[in-house]
């Protein structure tokens, strides 16, 4: 309250100036008046009595000010005054002004940008009614999805919950009528709508009540941004039929504007019911609880807390595995926010974006020592005019205010250039697709909270280094300053000297933490993955989506390849139905041979699966590191056959010996001969550990699926025209997606892409502040040696001598403060290895070009300084003296 009603007070005294002074006057007026009466009863006249009663009362104009003062109304006026003087001083000095200014823009930018993005990405909720009831549930013994069974019984069963949703990501053909072209639909469970809250912007949505068993719901529900794409905002639309993989969809309605679901990163086109699952993807899973491609979000009920809702889905867990052994042995659930996918990407995200933030407060950190470092060196340089305003009677609480407020309005100016650029940067990085053909965008639009964060760090930033200079400005004796003589500089160490060395071990960091990320992903470039992708193009078609039935689809595929193979210039060419680092990775159980009990607990590994045609190895450039690939004769009618990856043998035979000829089962009872072992290679994402892998014949198990792989020396360019021109001869409803295997692996370097491309932005920012504060902190210090330089040279001193003098002090605080920074960007660099493949700070291209880095930044910040010292003329200076 008090602090309101000063607040209050200053307003009024400052709005209404007149008012409040006439209201002063008329109050000492009438206490000298009152005085007056007194003495003028005392026996005085009343000339005599009054011109006493001023003299007793003292100076009225004093009385005046005080008065005023303590309403506050001097406050901004006295503000006003040094900001006014502060621009005075600022104009004065140009270079030194945008020099600051730039510095904490890139400061202030650098933390804007990453708080927009941790904000956008971890603080903020969901833009749902409601969104922190929501909690994605995760099967914790497995992986992240679950099946559909599962999902019933948790929808059914659970007590804790309100409402449980289940979604999975398809990819599908859609065609209005004007062509066929690829989309991505949600399916969903039933009540997805109805358990997020959400109303439609157009027509309605579908609901549980819809859903009467499989492919009973032919319904779709279009985007916003996709009904505005592809059918121009038509109204119409509406109760319209479309085609799905050629089936009949009927569109019930339009999703409001910027409505994504419970994913913040992806954005689906349309959404379908889960129930036509057969329809969407040409299988059906939905009785299979073995079959966990679901992910499950749900919506607690009021009251309930996390502790009990935990403890309600454990309980469940104990039942679901006593009901079903084999299918839910050691079932566990977890839970975790749904805007990242829980933390299938939650978790990366949060460690890369919290290490992101870190770095930028470094850079923050960087910029307020630079500038403490200048505005201490400036203070110096006014200390004359400091100690005489000291001499004429201002207070040291004046002259602190006036350089703080200088240092706040230049904090203020970059703050605004830092936010002006960022909000760029940041719109920029929301309209950005960083996965060529799939919805994914980055919602880091900034917000009030970002405005907000933006200028308290522009006060906070400020206030820190225009603290600086207090010390001299306490200490400081305006007579002995008076006296001093100008030139000179202090040989110890200063606090200006620790400031430049905190900041060049600042700067070190970043450019060792942006060097390791950089060559992290280009040695990940050259790396060996288990496949050899140059020169070989990739052909995505789904058979389902051409209406093609399961009888049907392995002849197209062998009529592809052959179609593929008769290609000039193709050397090599195969299919499958995935392929490794694909978005799109199937899990299997393996069991030892002996195993009688197949339930999940008693599988001797989980592995990744494959199902290709024979030439696979030979195309996709995978080693077989004993045995065969498949054949022709390796289908339906003969024994089933697989070729495991070296990890595989190893842990279910203990050797890659033991494996040839060895069997294994599935989790259904068939037993598998090995035939083959390949190399080990990346399956899921680059910074896995070693994954068991197999393959089998895709023959034995037919796939809609299919990824042509094509090895050929031709142009991509003018492979793709050919492949696109001969398949489609074959069959022109085919939806194809041509692409290099580099191009298709873009999702798996996404994450290293993105930290070098972010590391590297934050070291060349460090670079840049070590340049400006070494070049600060080297021509201060020669323009302060001036007249000793030139006393040196006129006794003869040698040009290396005197760049000694000059700047040996600067560069023992780079060496210094780099080899701390070195020092301290390794651990940072051990850090990146969890999402840098192949990061590592111990390389020796690393650390060399760290330490070159930091030498050519100090030569470059110290050449003019260095300049300006040799070219010293001592008898212009003794003849200045």
């Amino acid at each position: 309250m008090k602090l309101f009603a000063w607040i209050r007070s200053v307003a009024t005294a400052s709005i209404h100036r007149s008012r409040v002074t006439d209201e002063m006057q008329e109050e000492l007026d009438s206490h000298i008046q009152l005085r007056a009466d007194d003495l003028e009863r005392s026996g005085m006249t009343r000339r005599e009595a009054e011109r006493r009663a001023r003299v007793e009362f003292g100076g009225v104009a004093r009385f005046k000010d005080q008065s005023y003062e303590a309403t506050g109304g001097a406050f901004f006026e006295r503000l006003m005054q040094d900001v006014r003087f502060g621009l005075r001083m600022l104009r004065k000095s140009p270079g030194f002004s945008m020099v600051a200014i730039l510095t904490l823009a890139f400061g202030i930018g650098a933390n804007t940008m990453a708080f927009s993005i941790l904000n956008g990405l971890v603080l903020r909720p969901n833009n749902l009614p409601l969104p922190r009831n929501l909690y994605m549930v995760e099967e914790g013994t497995h992986h992240f999805e679950q099946s559909y069974p599962d999902y019933l019984d948790m929808r059914d069963r659970s007590r804790a919950f309100e409402g449980v949703l289940a979604f999975n990501f398809a990819p599908v053909g859609l065609d209005s009528g004007d062509g066929s072209t690829r989309a991505l639909t949600l399916q969903t469970s039933g009540n997805y709508f109805d358990v997020l809250g959400v109303q439609p912007f157009l027509g309605r949505f579908f609901h549980g009540t819809d859903e009467h068993g499989p492919d009973s719901a032919p319904y779709v529900v279009l985007s916003y941004d996709y009904w505005q794409a592809h059918f121009q905002g038509d109204r119409g639309i509406v109760g319209r039929t479309v085609q799905l993989n050629k089936y009949p969809f009927t569109v019930l309605g339009v999703g409001p504007p910027g409505f994504r679901g419970t994913a913040l990163f992806f954005i689906p086109d349309m959404w379908t019911p889960v129930v036509n699952q057969a329809q969407i993807e040409g299988i059906t899973k939905l009785t299979d609880r073995r079959f966990r491609d679901l992910w499950i979000v749900g919506r607690v009920r009021p009251g309930v807390t996390k502790t009990q809702l935990v403890s309600d889905l454990n309980l469940l867990a104990k039942t679901l595995e006593r009901e079903h052994p084999k299918e839910d042995d050691a079932l566990s659930f977890a839970l975790a926010r749904p805007e990242l996918m829980g933390d299938y990407i939650g978790a990366a995200t949060r460690a890369f974006v919290t290490g992101l933030m870190l770095l930028a407060g470094l850079i923050l950190l960087a910029a307020c020592a630079n500038l403490g470092s200048l505005f201490s060196a400036r203070a110096a340089d006014r200390s004359k005019e400091i100690a005489l305003r000291l001499a004429l009677g201002s207070s040291r609480k004046r002259i602190m205010r006036q350089l703080l407020t200088e240092a706040v309005m230049i904090a203020l100016a970059g703050g605004t250039a830092g936010l002006v650029g960022s909000i760029a940067l940041l719109n920029w990085l929301s309209a950005w697709r960083p996965v060529p053909g799939f919805p994914v965008s980055l919602p880091v639009s900034p917000d009030t909270t970002v405005y907000v964060v933006a200028l308290l760090l522009a006060l906070v930033s400020g206030l820190l280094f225009g603290m600086v200079p207090v010390r001299q400005v306490l200490r400081s004796n305006p007579y002995e300053v008076i006296k001093a003589s100008a030139t000179g500089i202090s040989r110890r160490l200063s606090f200006r000297d620790v400031l430049l060395a905190a900041q060049i071990s600042i700067c070190a960091v970043l450019v060792t933490a942006s060097l390791v990320a950089v060559r992290g992903l280009v040695r990940s470039f050259h790396e060996n993955f288990g496949i050899q992708i140059k020169n070989v193009m990739l052909v995505r078609a789904n058979l389902t989506m051409a209406r093609y039935s399961e009888e049907q689809q392995p002849i197209v595929q062998r009529r592809m390849l052959d179609t593929v193979q008769r290609i000039p210039g193709v050397t090599a060419a195969a299919y499958g139905n995935s392929i490794p680092l694909d978005t799109n990775t199937t899990y299997f159980m393996a069991y030892a041979d002996s195993t009688t009990d197949l339930k999940d607990s008693n599988a001797a590994v989980q592995m990744t699966a494959y199902d290709v045609s024979e030439g696979y190895f030979r195309t996709a450039g995978t080693t077989l590191l004993a045995g065969r690939e498949f054949t022709l004769q390796d289908d339906k009618n003969a024994p089933q056959v697989a070729v495991v990856n070296a990890e595989f043998a190893r842990k279910v035979f203990g050797s890659v010996e033991k494996a040839m000829g060895g069997h294994f089962k599935m989790a259904d009872g068939k037993r598998i001969e090995v035939v083959g072992v390949a190399e080990d290679g990346k399956y899921i994402n680059l910074n896995e550990d070693r994954q068991a892998a197999m393959f089998r014949p895709i023959l034995q198990v037919p796939s809609s699926l299919t990824w042509l792989v094509v090895r050929s020396e031709r142009d991509p360019q003018q492979l793709t025209e050919a492949l696109q021109r001969s398949l489609h001869e074959l069959d022109p409803g085919l939806l194809l997606g041509i692409r290099t295997w580099r191009q298709t692996m873009e999702p798996s370097f996404f994450p290293a892409r993105v930290a070098a491309i972010s590391l590297g932005a934050l070291g060349a920012l460090g670079a840049l502040l070590s340049v400006t504060g070494v070049f600060g902190m080297a021509a201060y210090s020669v323009s302060k040696r001036l007249r000793e330089f030139g006393i040196r040279i006129a006794l003869g001193a040698q040009r290396r001598e005197v760049l000694q003098a000059a700047l040996g002090r600067t560069f023992r605080l780079l060496a210094m403060g780099s080899a701390a920074g070195l020092l301290l960007g390794l651990p940072a660099g051990k850090v990146l290895a969890f999402i840098v493949y192949k990061a590592t700070p111990w390389d020796p291209l690393v650390l060399g070009g760290v330490v070159l880095t930091m030498l050519t930044l100090g030569l470059v910040a110290g050449w003019i300084p260095a300049r300006r010292a040799l070219a010293t003329d001592p008898l212009i200076l003794l003849r200045e003296e």
